[in-house]
């Protein structure tokens, strides 16, 4: 059986790209496309080496560093991508991927990390944090993410099974494409991060980009207005650093990016892991909790199917849910996880965790991938 895996773009190791190494393992004789590959030599190992075929915008000035702006060529370019030959075509999508040409002999099924957020629910602020709100590029703007929808919405037809990565994407999925859907939760490495050999200390520890969605900021405000007394480390960097350096009292440590020993060290020794984003899948706080810490978390998106809720129902919490993006509602969350300290443990943080382990994401896709063939051939 030949087969193809088409990722949208290879510039870096991230989410999906973690989603796109456990796919290669699976099919290792697989080819592999993508609108561009800007992977370094040095990072081409989750790849196998395999050698990446492109489209024309790999060739086109600054697609290196600016690739984005191509965004109105992409749905042409994935397009032209000849996957006739294959039996097997699985697209690894957030953005135009899934949009690939087969024929009615091949079986198309797409992991889906999301239909396109800044041409769907997120335009209007994509929009802004852009400055094309107004003006001709904001009329031009607004033009080419109406085209894009009208072709997403057009080629989700051109897929046979759909992948959703949670029960909150599976409702994207329906919403967008009213199309069905089936979850299979994305891979984390739950063995690397474990709990190690030390004592916990009387901390607690974000990690994130830091980027405006990520509420960054609302967990430092929440710890130097209402927590002088107790220490915050925060682990990452990005475009809001300095806002948040000048949001930081006393009692918040800024340690910029970590390397995987130290995030490890970390994790394991902090009281709990805070995070404040609503996330499609969100892998921080399974990393967190696999290494043994407890996770306060936002109860919106996935973190409501990857942390176990205190609740006077669970006798095994993972984490507290609180359910407002406000400075108040975490301090609640936070009060009410050092009164019932006691009931966490770390043993049941990690055994959440396994749930969403490399082993089982293989195994659940590769049932999944061959079920669909032995139907196809079936029928």
């Amino acid at each position: 059986m030949k087969i193809a895996i088409v990722h949208d773009w290879l510039i870096t190791y991230a989410g999906a790209e973690r989603v796109l190494e456990e796919m290669i393992e699976c099919y290792p004789n697989s080819d592999l496309f993508a609108l561009v590959d800007f992977l370094p030599q040095s990072k081409r190992k989750f790849i196998k080496n395999k050698k990446v075929k492109t489209s024309f915008i790999q060739k086109l000035p600054f697609a290196k560093t600016k690739y984005r702006i191509y965004l109105p060529l992409m749905p042409f370019a994935i397009e032209q991508f000849d996957l006739s030959d294959y039996d097997l075509v699985i697209s690894s999508s957030h953005a135009v991927s899934k949009g690939v040409i087969t024929g009615p002999n091949t079986l198309h099924i797409c992991m889906c990390y999301s239909p396109i957020r800044y041409a769907w629910d997120l335009q209007h602020q994509y929009l802004k944090e852009s400055n094309l709100l107004f003006g001709i590029k904001g009329i031009l703007a607004k033009y080419i993410l109406h085209k894009i929808r009208i072709w997403d919405l057009r080629t989700s037809n051109g897929v046979d099974e759909f992948i959703a990565i949670s029960n909150f994407i599976k409702k994207r999925i329906s919403k967008i494409y009213r199309r069905n859907s089936t979850v299979i939760y994305p891979p984390v490495d739950t063995t690397s991060f474990k709990e190690l050999d030390l004592p916990k200390k009387d901390y607690y520890v974000t990690c994130s980009r830091m980027v405006p969605y990520k509420k960054i900021d609302l967990i430092v405000e929440t710890f130097t207005k209402n927590f002088p007394e107790k220490e915050l480390i925060v682990i990452g960097e990005g475009p809001e650093y300095k806002k948040i350096k000048k949001l930081a009292g006393s009692n918040i440590k800024l340690v910029g990016h970590s390397c995987f020993e130290d995030l490890n060290i970390y994790l394991s020794t902090a009281k709990a892991f805070i995070f404040a984003a609503e996330e499609d899948f969100g892998i921080s706080p399974i990393e967190a909790q696999s290494s043994g810490a407890p996770v306060i978390a936002f109860g919106k998106g996935a973190a409501l199917e990857t942390i176990v809720n205190l609740d006077n129902n669970n006798n095994h919490p993972s984490g507290i849910l609180f359910y407002e993006q406000t400075t108040s509602s975490l301090t609640e969350a936070i009060k009410s996880f050092e009164s019932n300290i006691e009931k966490f443990n770390s043993k049941d943080c990690q055994k959440n965790a396994k749930r969403f382990s490399k082993e089982l994401f293989r195994k659940n896709f590769r049932n999944f991938v061959e079920s669909k063939i032995t139907k196809r051939l079936e029928s």
